[in-house]
């Protein structure tokens, strides 16, 4: 069964098509910028919850409770 010379040619520019599509989505997924946004924004969910908030509030007033007694003494 022979194809149609013009139903092959719009078959290989959309595959093409979508295969530059997916090397763009991938390269914007491993961008190295991307990356640091995404690690960022996750973080500052964490520090956001107030359980992880005050504790960490917490342990930073006992090392600085702890800093000044040894200087003092």
């Amino acid at each position: 069964m022979a194809r149609d010379p013009d139903t092959i040619q719009r078959e290989i520019e959309s595959a093409r098509t979508a295969l530059a599509d997916s090397l763009d989505a991938l390269s914007d997924r491993a961008n190295p910028k991307h990356l640091v946004e995404q690690g960022r924004e996750s973080v500052q969910e964490k520090l956001n919850d107030p359980r992880i908030r005050y504790a960490l509030i917490g342990v930073g007033a006992l090392v600085g409770l702890l800093v000044i007694r040894s200087l003092f003494r």
